[in-house]
């Protein structure tokens, strides 16, 4: 099976983006393709190099990071989401991509299911 997520909740806000990567991870390591995470509202905080979580933490945008570099699952951040929060291509983390939200319905579009996480 084919997904794409969906994530709207910042890394350290809530459980939202735990369970979105656990999600991913899990689904991969069953055989299922995670086609591409989209990054809308607070999510895009996900993406951006400037988080340093204290060392014996999890460090959630690493993790999605690592996810693109192993599996080359598309992390795709939302434009007009990531400006209105001064997030720009220069403070990403390496596998992030910024892009509008085209790519949401593409990915809806080429996949099976869309998982959202988040409000």
């Amino acid at each position: 099976m084919k997904f794409t997520l969906m994530l709207s909740e910042g890394p350290y806000t809530h459980q939202a983006s735990d369970t979105a990567y656990q999600f991913a991870a899990a689904a991969i390591a069953r055989g299922h393709e995670v086609m591409r995470v989209f990054f809308y509202h607070d999510g895009v905080y996900n993406a951006t190099r400037l988080t340093e979580p204290p060392q014996d933490d999890r460090h959630i945008v690493n993790r999605w990071s690592a996810l693109k570099e192993q599996h080359g699952v598309d992390l795709v951040v939302c434009v007009a989401a990531a400006l209105r929060r001064g997030i720009k291509d220069e403070v990403l983390a390496p596998g992030f991509r910024i892009s509008g939200l085209g790519q949401l319905v593409d990915g809806g579009i080429k996949s099976d299911r869309t998982v959202t996480f988040g409000d």
